[in-house]
């Protein structure tokens, strides 16, 4: 999967240190990675995220995370 609807981990960074996440009581979802909290989403976007995550398979709901907190290279970057 690769491009604007699909999402491509060409360097498998998400596979060997993913993105975790809670749902709170009030509906928010934390995102953290590497035990460290990363943002906390809420409100509608949250709602969303989380019917998102709901459906996706394990490697589908990384990259919604990876996302959902801004970490999300589009390739061009440079390490």
């Amino acid at each position: 999967m690769s491009g604007r609807n699909g999402a491509s981990d060409e360097r498998g960074r998400l596979a060997t240190d993913p993105f975790e996440y809670r749902i709170t009581k009030q509906g928010g979802v934390i995102v953290s990675r590497g035990g460290q909290p990363v943002m906390t989403v809420g409100g509608r976007d949250a709602a969303r995220l989380v019917a998102s995550l709901q459906r996706a398979d394990d490697a589908h709901a990384q990259h919604l995370l990876a996302r959902a907190s801004g970490n999300y290279r589009r390739g061009n970057e440079r390490s």
